[in-house]
């Protein structure tokens, strides 16, 4: 856990966030700035900065992020008409947060390109 970093602190509860999933390595919560109809979260507790930090041990904690996306995805009912999932990498790629975490948006049509 970093102590600075906005994500540790709502991983370890200690920010009063409403989690839409969590268990022992990763929570789930809605975005406070949401992009689509469903826009959530998918945070490991571990912190990782970005992807370029992520170790081969690491593997499975990825898998298990989309995994838990596409659970969520069918729980809120955008499962069968389509979801995005984004990884953004760094301050060029749109990572505003230096913690890992995947977004799941749906409920609408998404562009392409995503720009």
């Amino acid at each position: 856990m970093s102590d600075d970093c906005l994500f540790c602190k709502i991983t370890a509860g200690k920010m009063d966030t409403e989690f839409v999933y969590e268990d022992s390595d990763l929570v789930a919560f809605k975005d406070i700035n949401p992009m689509a109809p469903v826009h959530i979260l998918i945070v490991p507790k571990k912190h990782i900065p970005t992807i370029n930090d992520l170790k081969k041990t690491d593997t499975v904690l990825v898998g298990e992020m989309i995994q838990i996306a596409k659970r969520i995805a069918k729980e809120q009912n955008i499962a069968d008409e389509g979801y995005r999932l984004v990884f953004n990498c760094g301050k060029m790629g749109g990572q505003e947060v230096d913690h890992l975490h995947l977004h799941l948006l749906g409920g609408r049509q998404m562009k392409w390109p995503a720009g």
